[in-house]
């Protein structure tokens, strides 16, 4: 069967949390993908080749024709929480115009993400919605399966982030009851495993399979477990008030979380959401983790995702890599700066190779021998190990108080710190040709470890703007070979 003949697959949500992470699996696995998106511009650039993506809105019902034509199976990750306005009756349009469209261009199977909850029981208005949406859907007469789930541990989605925020910033927490509800938490991996799975599943009717991990937990073990994975050490203090208004307005304060978005969540949290019926378990093979591995796995993927990242990838999502504005990678802090000098990439690389040890860090050499001496004071290494080699480095080499981790000449060398920190921090340097010269990127990167860290990373931020920077120009009058630059241009941004 060629590519042209394979069926194909519908995506909606792709840019959002879960559609993002089952959009790189669905291009994994090689099948025919297409995506639907209300700004069809910012979705291209981070798709594969191969995956078309089209202009369409489940609120506007004549822009679904075309984006569900020829479609197989289509994924339903549509959701309008974050909606100022009633987001119930926006999910419901938009259920029914899908529907709608699904039916009458043949779709032969709509895979859906609801949120478990008894149905019978008291719901919050967030749930109950969801399994609305799945009423609705079903209603349609395509066959729909329904995944219900309870909170997706992952670096990125809502509630982690929620409880990363929470247990980073807040030595001691004054808890309310909700903190106490059970849920069942999943992996994201295992969420991505199971609608994956839904492509294939030979099946009768529209079945509802609840779906989570092998934990039952509340979120004040989830809290504790991350607290305990990351070396923090926090007192939750129970209470019985703390009303969901009072306790959004708070998760405004501390946390990432709108207000509103924060209310809805909490409406939902005061409810249980663990399974009740295991059929999930008997039809598909996958076996999901349980919550401390599924913490442990968020973390380290989290450290993969970063080691894979270009920065310069990262930050032109929106547009030119000089206009980026700033980022927040998961849990970590960001400086970033660029420099554009009229040298190939090769000798704007040079420098950056040769830094550190008898070459120096190329501005305010007394602040870094400082900065060697308090660390040395504390138990660190300090500034005095030098280099192997003044003229090259390798994967593994000590430069003063830093470590290689990555060497990619003459592109990139990512340095690792070895000094007494709050947390574990980068340098990263990147060279990019453009136009008849090089961009040199520098970024350094921080990973605080609760307000220790916090506190740090702000602290020296005003030193960091005058060493990072320099240290910057240092390097672009290096790569020129001139005291002076005439030529030389830099923007700076700051992320924190």
């Amino acid at each position: 069967m060629t590519a042209s003949e394979r069926p194909v697959v519908l995506l909606t949500g792709a840019s959002g949390y879960v559609g993002g992470r089952l959009l790189k699996a669905l291009e994994a696995a090689g099948v025919r993908l297409r995506c639907v998106a209300r700004r069809p511009d910012y979705l291209r650039s981070r798709v594969a080749a191969e995956t078309e993506v089209v202009r369409g809105d489940v609120l506007d019902p004549a822009s679904l024709a075309t984006a569900l034509q020829n479609v197989s199976t289509a994924y339903y990750l549509v959701h309008s929480m974050g909606s100022a306005d009633s987001f119930e009756e926006k999910d419901r349009e938009g259920a029914r115009n899908f529907a709608a469209a699904a039916r009458a261009a043949g779709v032969r199977r709509i895979v859906y993400l609801g949120g478990l909850g008894e149905s019978g029981g008291e719901l919050s208005t967030h749930l109950r919605s969801r399994h609305e949406v799945g009423e609705v859907l079903r209603e349609s007469g395509v066959n729909v399966i329904e995944f219900r789930a309870s909170i997706i541990i992952g670096s990125g989605s809502l509630s982690f982030e929620m409880v990363r925020a929470l247990a980073e910033r807040l030595p001691v927490m004054i808890t309310p009851k909700w903190v106490a509800v059970k849920a069942q938490p999943i992996a994201i991996g295992d969420m991505i495993d199971y609608l994956l799975a839904a492509l294939k599943l030979e099946v009768e009717g529209s079945p509802i399979y609840e779906i989570g991990g092998s934990d039952v937990v509340s979120y004040g073990d989830i809290l504790r477990e991350y607290s305990c994975q990351r070396g923090l050490h926090r007192l939750m203090i129970p209470v019985p008030v703390l009303t969901p208004r009072l306790s959004s307005l708070w998760l405004g304060l501390v946390t990432p979380l709108y207000a509103r978005v924060g209310r809805k969540l909490i409406d939902s949290m005061i409810h249980p959401t663990v399974v009740r019926d295991d059929t999930a378990l008997k039809v598909f093979s996958i076996r999901p983790r349980g919550m401390r591995e599924a913490i442990a796995l968020a973390l380290r993927n989290e450290d993969l995702d970063y080691r894979g990242t270009r920065w310069s990838d990262a930050m032109s999502a929106a547009g030119e890599p000089r206009d980026w504005g700033g980022v927040r990678f998961g849990n970590r802090l960001v400086d970033s700066r660029m420099v554009h000098v009229d040298v190939p990439p090769e000798r704007a690389f040079a420098p950056i190779q040769r830094i550190g040890g008898a070459t120096g860090w190329y501005y305010a050499e007394w602040l870094w021998q400082l900065r060697g001496i308090l660390d040395l004071l504390v138990g660190g290494v300090g500034m005095r190990r030098g280099r192997r080699d003044a003229a090259s480095v390798q994967v593994g080499d000590a430069v003063d108080c830093w470590r290689v981790e990555l060497f990619d000449p003459p592109r990139q060398l990512r340095l690792a710190a070895e000094m007494r920190l709050p947390g574990r921090a980068w340098l990263d340097f990147e060279v990019v040709a453009e136009g008849n010269g090089s961009t040199i990127r520098q970024t350094a990167i921080f990973d605080p470890v609760g307000l220790p860290g916090i506190a740090y990373w702000y602290g020296i931020f005003p030193l960091h703007q005058l060493v990072f920077a320099g240290m910057l120009r240092g390097i672009a009058r290096a790569a020129i070979g001139a005291d002076s630059a005439p030529g030389l241009s830099q923007r700076a941004t700051d992320a924190n």
